[in-house]
């Protein structure tokens, strides 16, 4: 038998283009289909998923304000840039230093930890709300009186804090230095140091912040 057979070697040449062909149409035919997934998955990621703002209704120093907000906005940021009142400081925005230091429900909370969105229904109180250049709140008084302040820019939460802070003696809320948790607490020099000790002053006018604090308390010291 002869061992060139052209019949054969034809049917492997063809049999080897027919391969090659198919495996290029499915190389091909790969590459489309990545091609199609990444530009949808593009297409996916580029539509957004969630509204980027929210409707916030923010009641503040007795007056309600309807706001189309980012819900990642804190309420600092939101009095100061959305309405514009700028009393708060933002300090060091973590927290820390208690210049933004606002009321809420009564309650102080420094107002750069917490989100607008989640404020809504409650009664925000900020400096601008306490009192006014002829009508002074008493505490925003004493403040002047004693000269409370040097550089001015942690004294809108200095007074805030010690407003809330009187109203949590007055209502027995014990603090880390209250020796006798089974008695009202009262506003002594010491519990007014340690209450007060989440609002930093750069100047040093805590002498003078304390006599003005004394003073609204009635305490002498």
């Amino acid at each position: 038998m002869s061992a060139f057979n052209p019949g054969r070697r034809q049917w492997l040449k063809s049999s080897a283009a027919a391969g090659g062909a198919a495996a290029a149409g499915t190389l091909l035919s790969g590459t489309k289909t990545v091609a199609d997934t990444m530009a949808a998955e593009s297409a996916t990621a580029a539509a957004p998923d969630a509204p980027s703002t929210m409707n916030v209704l923010l009641r503040v120093n007795g007056r309600d304000h309807q706001l189309m907000v980012d819900p990642r906005i804190t309420l600092l940021d939101a009095l100061r840039e959305r309405l514009h009142l700028t009393g708060a400081k933002k300090g060091c925005d973590q927290g820390q230093c208690g210049a933004c230091t606002v009321l809420v429900d009564g309650r102080r909370i420094v107002s750069c930890l917490t989100l607008a969105v989640m404020q809504e229904g409650r009664e925000i109180t900020t400096i601008e709300g306490l009192g006014t250049p002829a009508k002074l709140h008493p505490m925003q008084a004493a403040f002047v009186r004693h000269d409370g302040f040097q550089c001015g820019f942690c004294t809108p939460g200095q007074i805030c804090s010690a407003v809330a802070m009187l109203e949590e003696v007055k209502a027995g809320v014990p603090s880390h230095v209250t020796a006798d948790l089974t008695r009202a607490a009262s506003p002594t020099a010491q519990e007014c140091r340690e209450r007060m000790s989440g609002n930093l002053c750069r100047c040093g006018a805590y002498s003078n912040i304390q006599d003005a604090i004394a003073e609204v308390a009635g305490v002498r010291r």
